[in-house]
């Protein structure tokens, strides 16, 4: 089946995720996503994107962020992109294309899935083994999010800012988030909808942005349509 146009509203969550090719390693060490860090700082504040989480694995990259102009997330990407492939292939002396092609992406809606993706973007370490707790890794978000490290490129959300009062509120039930086993079933959806270019959320807020944009973002049915004889 045909991937569907990626479709990114103004002021609407994305969840992004960018692989390296054949999923081989698009970071060699620290320096190489520091210097991502410094190119997602840059060209998110270019082209007017709010990151709100965010996770740099060996082999990709999952981004939650928000556009506040049309076509930002386009723009940010590919200034990123080209930019951090000359420097990959300039240091380890390669040629050739680094990512698995554009990168996917999914609409998120706020209120229910928000703070799902957050935990799913975070816990990318620890289901690969990697980290036994999320505050463990150094580059994702949690950091910010669960003890208040400052980030240069990081906006929190509003769903976020709600967990809380104050700081110490938010970070407190941010950590209480983490807790306890995450649900499979949300697991699944989220991974469902970023792989596949569909959106996130309810039925409502499907049927909304299908109104919006003139563009499907649900599963096509599958089977053969029904013919119906005349009335």
């Amino acid at each position: 089946m045909a991937r569907l146009p990626r479709i990114a509203p103004q002021g609407v969550p994305l969840h992004l995720i960018q692989r390296g090719n054949n999923r081989h390693p698009c970071f060699g060490d620290d320096s190489d996503m520091a210097f991502y860090a410094n190119l997602l700082d840059e060209h998110s504040k270019q082209y007017s994107v709010s990151i709100h989480a965010w996770v740099f694995m060996t082999n990709h990259v999952h981004l939650l962020a928000t556009p506040l102009k049309e076509g930002a997330i386009s723009r940010m990407m590919q200034a990123i992109g080209r930019r951090y492939v000359r420097y990959f292939n300039r240091k380890y002396r390669r040629t050739g294309t680094l990512w698995e092609g554009r990168y996917r992406s999914s609409l998120v809606q706020s209120e229910l899935y928000l703070l799902q993706c957050h935990k799913y973007i975070e816990l990318n370490p620890v289901r690969a083994g990697m980290v036994a707790q999320p505050a463990d890794y150094q580059w994702s978000s949690h950091r910010c999010h669960a003890f208040g490290k400052t980030v240069n490129f990081s906006t929190p959300h509003d769903e976020y800012l709600k967990l809380g009062k104050t700081a110490v509120i938010r970070h407190r039930n941010y950590q209480a988030l983490f807790q306890g086993q995450f649900n499979e079933d949300v697991i699944t959806d989220i991974r469902q909808a970023v792989n596949k270019g569909l959106a996130l959320g309810g039925d409502r807020f499907k049927h909304e942005i299908e109104r919006l944009t003139g563009r499907r973002v649900r599963p096509a049915k599958i089977g053969r349509p029904v013919h119906r004889s005349p009335d």
